[in-house]
């Protein structure tokens, strides 16, 4: 699957990408780079078992173990102390990263409930695109039954695009439901 992705990106996208916006080199032409998914969980302060049920969840949606976030600074509004472990995330690069988006956008997303497209305008004005899951089980990877609470997450994904009209050119090419 993530040959298909990857092949489609060299034999399509590029070249397409390469006529639109006029490059002069190939170097020029946006690719995706990473694609970071990170996982917040404040209750994890009080029961550190919550942890080891999303990084098994992680690790199914993902195939790598992710790595645990802790905080950085004590705030005592949220009862927190510096180091306590909060969250987990995982950086996906090369063929993982192609099997990840080829799931998320053809698998994953079209079980949301009421699914229209992701949001065209989510871009930060670098060329980075990030959307929030609300729920891990629109991956077919988890299993109902086995999950002790629902979690959402974010997933970020990083190109070498410089704009955001380029980097959408370039998800919408290599298959992301972008809403009309």
């Amino acid at each position: 699957m993530a040959a298909r992705l990857r092949e489609r990106y060299v034999n399509e996208v590029a070249p397409a990408l390469m006529k639109k916006f006029n490059y002069k080199s190939v170097m020029q032409i946006p690719k995706l780079d990473k694609i970071v998914i990170n996982v917040g969980c404040g209750e994890a302060r009080d029961n550190p078992k919550v942890l080891d049920a999303i990084i098994s969840d992680i690790m199914q949606i993902t195939g790598q173990k992710p790595v645990v976030c802790k905080a950085k600074k004590s705030v005592a509004n949220f009862k927190l102390r510096e180091g306590m472990a909060i969250g987990v995330k995982v950086t996906l690069r090369g063929e993982r990263m192609y099997e990840f988006l080829d799931r998320f956008f053809n698998l994953a997303l079209p079980r949301v409930r009421d699914f229209r497209g992701i949001n065209p305008n989510s871009f930060d004005g670098r060329g980075n695109y990030s959307v929030g899951v609300k729920e891990q089980l629109i991956f077919p990877e988890i299993d109902y039954d086995k999950i002790d609470k629902v979690r959402g997450m974010d997933i970020c994904m990083v190109t070498t695009a410089t704009t955001d009209e380029e980097a959408r050119e370039l998800l919408a090419l290599m298959g992301a439901p972008f809403a009309k």
